[in-house]
């Protein structure tokens, strides 16, 4: 560490207005590469050390358990794509928020859900929107849906089995491709497809979107498609709750549809199937 201190410290002869040789001098200091054995755990074998550490499920006495929960989906229709999420975060069996906002944007055009570890999957997909916008300078043209998701996935790929924990997906549309959605996760997969729902309630939300998805709904009916999948998960999975988080993304840009509390969508929808008059005529 003390290397590294001094690898980016200062000079003490600097004065404060340090002459050109100087300067020319620190640039070139800065611009030689870092030594890895500063990024990398004290260890001869990093990528077995973290898997151990973190999510070695045949050792006992593995310290670290990490525990997923969350709900998330995307799919594709005639009039772009619906991306919807709950809010709910856990650490183990303690829910640590119910307002986390699982899908990122990463630029006006294209957004990204989070599943898995929050640090992981807010740190790489705000790393892919500085790429994103570096080609866009660069090329002067929007970048596709597919080279976004494919430059995250080179880049999990890159440390698999060093304990990332991801399981994203990148939605978009553009002239060219139209609606496009991937999904890719901490291993590397990239998968290109028209639905994906992905966490602990993703059975619950598929029970859902499997009986009524079809490519050529309208927009109210996928925006409500999207929103009672995620309730019910939210319903089902303990793990899975808080808020409804819903966007319609179309050639133009993404929507935002609301940040909608699941309790009083869960109500409206008992009253609207008249449930509870069930319920009464049963007791009386």
């Amino acid at each position: 560490m003390d290397t590294l201190v001094a690898h980016y410290a200062r000079p003490s002869h600097f004065e404060s207005s340090p002459d050109e040789e100087e300067i020319l001098a620190l640039q070139q200091s800065l611009s030689q590469p870092l030594s890895l054995k500063f990024a990398l755990p004290p260890t001869a074998a990093p990528a077995q050390w973290l898997r151990a550490m973190t999510d070695d499920h045949s050792n006992p006495a593995c310290p670290i358990k990490i525990a997923h929960g969350t709900t998330t989906l995307a799919f594709r229709f005639k009039g772009g794509i619906i991306v919807a999420t709950d809010s709910r975060a856990t650490a183990g069996n303690w829910i640590a928020s119910q307002t986390v906002k699982k899908v990122i944007e990463i630029n006006s055009c294209l957004l990204g859900t989070m599943a898995g570890g929050a640090a992981d999957c807010q740190y790489w997909l705000a790393w892919l929107g500085m790429q994103c916008r570096l080609h866009e300078l660069r090329h002067k043209t929007r970048i596709s849906v597919a080279a976004a998701s494919k430059i995250l996935a080179n880049l999990v790929y890159s440390y698999k089995g060093m304990g990332l924990s991801m399981g994203t997906m990148c939605a978009g549309v553009t002239p060219t491709e139209g609606p496009a959605l991937y999904y890719i996760d901490s291993d590397g997969t990239r998968l290109s497809g028209n639905l994906f729902c992905v966490g602990s309630g993703q059975t619950f939300a598929y029970g859902v979107l499997d009986a009524e998805y079809s490519y050529d709904l309208g927009d109210e009916e996928a925006l409500e498609l999207g929103k009672r999948s995620i309730l019910a998960a939210t319903h089902r999975d303990a793990y899975s709750g808080g808020y409804i988080n819903l966007y319609h993304v179309k050639e133009d840009g993404w929507m935002k549809h609301g940040f909608m509390d699941t309790n009083p969508i869960f109500w409206k929808t008992k009253l609207e199937k008249g449930e509870f008059s069930n319920v009464t005529a049963e007791l009386n």
